[in-house]
């Protein structure tokens, strides 16, 4: 049986890469459009926080490991953008 913590590395590095790229990349296009959006820059960090944020809200409703190991993936997520804005600066 895998921990949450576990859980969470699998669908940051397997399962969610595949689907979507380096999180760098999706939440880059995410913050474009909430930009847009609300008329202020958000940067993909702030999208990672956002999402952890909305995972904090739906948990407090109503707790559910799902939420839990999605904090955790949000969380890593967030780690590899700051190691990916660290690593490629010339790419920003």
């Amino acid at each position: 049986m895998t921990n949450i913590l576990q859980e969470a590395d699998k669908l940051t590095s397997q399962d969610r890469h595949q689907d979507y790229g380096h999180p760098y990349h999706d939440f880059n296009r995410t913050a474009g459009l909430w930009s847009e959006l609300l008329g202020v820059k958000v940067t993909p960090r702030q999208v990672g926080l956002c999402m952890i944020a909305l995972k904090l809200s739906r948990q407090v409703n109503k707790p559910k490991k799902d939420n839990l190991i999605d904090i955790a993936g949000y969380a890593r997520t967030i780690e590899m953008i700051d190691e990916f804005e660290k690593d490629n600066p010339e790419q920003l």
